[in-house]
């Protein structure tokens, strides 16, 4: 009945929404971002910038927030161990789910203390030079990009681990 966890569904549909808009800001909205502001005819960027961006960067914060705090909850007393990899325990699934763990903390971190102050500059929600915003601007895309690189092993090991397959 560990199905039924509210801990997991919650879990599962906040790291849905995070990793969906992680994916939304890699493989639509920046190169959507970079065929605006080559159209001169076009609208720009703007629109996406003002308007779409800062609304999906909240969600997209909070999502992960959600998905590491449930996770942390739904592991309750065995999250120890998983942050120490089952290390002394010679426990296959907390080896396996800390290394999935492990992985969505850096992605945390990512998002909020490399993604989310420099977008704050790209997008004028604090003010910045041209050139920070232009350093701001390559810092948020490699961090995202870190992050896109990086969720794809963490899914591997947290659908290993609920699974019942070590690595």
């Amino acid at each position: 009945m560990e199905w039924l966890s509210i801990d997991r569904w919650i879990h599962v549909l906040a790291g849905v929404t995070w990793i969906g808009l992680l994916y939304y800001f890699n493989f639509v909205q920046v190169p959507a971002l970079a065929a605006a502001a080559a159209d001169k005819g076009g609208p720009g960027p703007a629109a996406i910038g003002k308007y779409i961006a800062p609304r999906a960067l909240l969600w997209f914060r909070w999502a992960a927030v959600a998905t590491w705090v449930s996770g942390a909850a739904y592991l309750g007393t065995r999250l120890p161990g998983a942050l120490m990899l089952g290390i002394g325990a010679q426990d296959v699934y907390l080896t396996t789910i800390g290394m999935g763990a492990w992985l969505g903390t850096i992605m945390i971190f990512n998002v909020w203390f490399l993604i989310w102050p420099n977008q704050k500059k790209v997008l004028g929600l604090v003010s910045a030079t041209d050139e920070e915003k232009a350093r701001a601007r390559r810092v948020a895309f490699l961090a995202s990009r870190t992050n896109t690189l990086l969720s794809i092993p963490m899914l591997l090991f947290m659908g290993a681990a609920g699974h019942g397959l070590p690595f």
